[in-house]
């Protein structure tokens, strides 16, 4: 099963949900013994490597963090392929004046955002959502109502 490609249908059904937690984003020094069980994202970058971790995790290994996010998936299986859809949930969000980084995997794509705007941001993306589901009509023009 490959995922959705259609914009507008990925728009419409992208269902998000606020996953439980406070998310946060370090580096792994080399001299901490990682138990990746416990790691919700990894990324390998020239620097070294960078992880996504619970809040509490991160304090657990003393690792240093200076966002403290929330994190939202969108729950509709997106096709690694689809165009757009990245585009379109962080242009409604920077709209509003939130900053989100952006991990998609395999089935879904999922957002983090700064805690403190998690349901500002969930407010957002449900009405992304469903003005795709229902899309306002365009105005009549003069000539129309004739």
């Amino acid at each position: 099963m490959s995922g959705e490609k259609n914009l507008d249908t990925l728009l419409a059904t992208m269902r998000p949900i606020l996953q439980p937690g406070d998310y946060v984003f370090c580096t792994e020094p080399a001299q901490i013994a990682i138990d990746f069980n416990q790691v919700v994202a990894l990324i390998q970058e020239p620097e070294g490597r960078s992880l996504v971790l619970l809040q509490h995790t991160a304090d657990q290994w003393g690792l240093s963090y200076s966002f403290i996010a929330a994190w939202i998936t969108l729950t509709v299986h997106s096709s690694l392929e689809a165009v757009g859809l990245t585009a379109a949930f962080s242009h409604a969000l920077a709209n509003a004046g939130i900053s989100c980084n952006v991990v998609a995997g395999y089935y879904h794509d999922h957002i983090f955002v700064d805690k403190k705007q998690a349901e500002l941001a969930m407010h957002v993306l449900r009405q992304l959502s469903e003005s795709r589901r229902h899309p306002t009509p365009p105005p009549m023009s003069a000539t129309q109502n004739n």
